[in-house]
């Protein structure tokens, strides 16, 4: 999902990317059409077309279901029970989009295509995104959609959503850019008994992991172990996140081919 530090950091990716020799020259050439944006190719090429990725979205929403099942059974016949998920590479597919921006060598992580997409684009939904939901919805769970999408949007993504026929969608339920998400979820928690988080990035389930770096976020990802898998539903996004400016750690060995 589109995530304000992800705005912020834009420009910084870009640098780390141009320095790549798989990335120049930084504007494309009329033959090789190589451009610094290629270097999301690969990362993109595997959440788009790979069926590894499918899978593993359909095995997330899947034991979503069982763990929401267990967590039904315990609570009391007087609980609110909801369930918060984010939307962009949670529920539905934008790959379509930064696939475009790139096959125009134009970065895709400056969000500045974004918001045409949001009033224009057509998402496609993650797979096993709807029939999760609507087995929420069927059993009494209220559902939140809190994403990072703009508010002066809201009418066109909740248009978005209405047309792929997810339930209990609604300018209540749809909960865009504004307040920070952890003051987004605290609202649903006033009147509701949250049982379980969906999202693709460490930021839809704690404010802790927005305001800690790539190393911070592993240490908080071991300190919050028990929740993943449990009431923390994690899915796959190779397009775009705080992770892609890292460096990579190589093996020291010199090169050798056989």
């Amino acid at each position: 999902m589109p995530m304000t530090d992800y705005r912020l950091a834009g420009v910084a990716a870009v640098a780390g990317l141009m320095a790549l020799p798989m990335a120049a020259p930084a504007v494309a050439d009329d033959d090789s059409m190589i451009c610094a944006q290629a270097a999301y190719a690969m990362g993109l090429r595997y959440q788009q077309q790979s069926a590894e990725v499918a899978a593993l979205q359909r095995q997330g929403f899947a034991l979503a279901r069982y763990r929401l099942e267990d967590r039904l059974e315990a609570l009391g016949e007087d609980a609110a029970p909801a369930i918060i998920t984010d939307l962009d590479e949670t529920v539905l597919d934008n790959s379509a989009l930064l696939a475009r921006d790139m096959s125009e060598c134009h970065d895709y992580t400056t969000w500045d295509t974004w918001k045409h997409w949001e009033r224009e684009g057509e998402p496609s939904l993650i797979p096993g995104a709807k029939a999760f939901l609507d087995y929420a919805d069927e059993h009494g769970v209220a559902i939140y959609y809190v994403s990072d999408r703009y508010q002066e949007n809201e009418a066109d993504t909740i248009a978005t959503l209405e047309a792929l026929d997810l339930p209990q969608v609604s300018e209540d339920s749809v909960m865009l850019l504004g307040p920070p998400k952890s003051e987004r979820r605290a609202a649903v928690v006033e009147d509701h008994t949250l049982v379980m988080q969906l999202g693709d990035s460490l930021h839809d389930f704690a404010g802790e992991f927005a305001d800690a770096d790539l190393a911070g976020q592993h240490e908080l990802v071991d300190e919050n172990a028990e929740r993943f898998g449990q009431d923390w539903i994690v899915f796959p996004n190779a397009g775009y996140g705080d992770w892609s400016e890292a460096e990579l750690e190589g093996w020291d060995a010199p090169l050798e081919v056989e």
